[in-house]
């Protein structure tokens, strides 16, 4: 019989660079320069274009929402009108169109900056007619960073390092998930072997995540490497229990199989614990995690178990006919003849159980043998059963 195996999918969270809070410079004001000679009509009409990206001081894109101005002919003080102010987007990026040819001073202000300061200037930026100018604010320039003070090139030296190892981790992230959705499209496949030597490797490369322990423990399970398989289990199951956000779907599916893992060396105990453990940490599992229990103690002979699973499952989803039927095949192996009527004499129960499993499945996989079985147990069943209705 095939069984219904929950497996939820995770992804790692993957992290997210912070960026540096940027130190406010005051404007310097410019000398006033002569006034430019008066353009011709021609010249008045020429317009070019301008982009960019600012970028703060520790090599990483601004984070958006402040504003590029452009002075023409330059900043003659920290209160002049800007003849253009362009938006700054999310990733750091401007631009602007049909902007008029001449030379100008570009100023950077957050979104916090104060009136009459910038954070960053640019002088001398020439727009020409019909091209495309390209200016960064690079404020990892010489320029820029000699004007900070030691304790501010201090900070961004520090969380520059501190982003650098957050760009690492985050690469390795990615090979990770990559690897995961290899990984669980290889068991799709029943390809365990290569499942099992991904997940090895990547558990050596970060052993503190618990989902890649609980797939390789899923791939060695599916190796039938039942020992390897429970210790794998047992070690993702620890550590995300350990985390600061337990996740109950990981925890509960990694105990369901460990449940599996456990039966199959005999270990029944210590099966039924793990089982029980996966309905308390997952609750809305309990009836397919109870179902597998019933599963697993049929196909492991344990009578007992499986009409206690069985009793399990039918309390935490009594529509699910399959424990109804191993409930009733396994106290049918306990049945006893009457010497004086020649009849079976079942155990209390387990004509309700194949009764049940009829109703709710009428012409299931094992609805013959069912039917055969109450035949024999009793002449006075209904010769006919049809779907409940819901």
């Amino acid at each position: 019989m095939l069984r219904k195996r929950l497996w939820p999918r995770f992804a790692l969270a993957t992290l997210i660079a912070a960026a540096l809070p940027l130190a406010v410079l005051t404007a310097a004001a410019q000398a006033s320069k002569p006034a430019a000679a008066q353009a011709s009509p021609a010249a008045a009409a020429a317009t070019g274009q301008i982009h960019g990206q600012v970028i703060d001081p520790t090599g990483a894109p601004v984070g958006g929402g402040g504003t590029v101005s452009m002075y023409l002919n330059g900043l003659a003080s920290a209160t002049s009108t800007p003849k253009y102010e362009l938006s700054v987007d999310a990733d750091g990026s401007f631009k602007g169109d049909k902007i008029a040819v001449g030379s100008y001073t570009l100023t950077y202000r957050a979104a916090n900056t104060p009136k009459g300061q910038v954070v960053d200037q640019i002088d001398g930026v020439k727009v020409v007619a019909g091209q495309d100018t390209a200016q960064n604010f690079d404020m990892t320039r010489a320029e820029y960073m000699s004007k900070l003070t030691p304790e501010e090139r201090k900070t961004i030296e520090e969380t520059k390092k501190k982003n650098e190892g957050i760009l690492k981790e985050n690469a390795q992230i990615k090979n990770l998930n990559a690897d995961l959705a290899k990984a669980r499209q290889d068991d799709r496949s029943q390809n365990f072997q290569d499942a099992a030597a991904l997940m090895q490797k990547d558990v050596a490369v970060k052993p503190d995540a618990a989902v890649l322990w609980v797939e390789l423990g899923m791939a060695q399970r599916g190796l039938k490497q039942w020992a390897d398989a429970s210790t794998s289990l047992q070690k993702g199951i620890e550590l995300d229990a350990a985390s600061k956000k337990p996740n109950p779907g990981l925890e509960g599916a990694a105990n369901d199989a460990l449940g599996e893992c456990l039966a199959a060396q005999g270990k029944i105990p210590e099966s039924q614990a793990a089982y029980d453990a996966a309905a308390k940490i997952n609750p809305p599992g309990a009836g397919m995690y109870y179902q597998n229990e019933t599963i697993v103690m049929a196909r492991s002979g344990q009578t007992d178990a499986t009409v206690a699973a069985a009793d399990k499952a039918i309390a935490a989803d009594p529509n699910r006919p399959i424990p109804y039927y191993l409930k009733g095949q396994a106290l049918v192996s306990k049945a006893t003849m009457d010497p004086k009527t020649q009849r079976i004499v079942a155990p209390p129960g387990c004509q309700e159980a194949y009764q049940k499993y009829l109703q709710l499945d009428p012409n299931g996989q094992f609805s013959g043998d069912a039917k055969q079985i109450l035949a024999q147990l009793t002449s006075s069943q209904p010769t006919s059963y049809k779907a409940k209705k819901h």
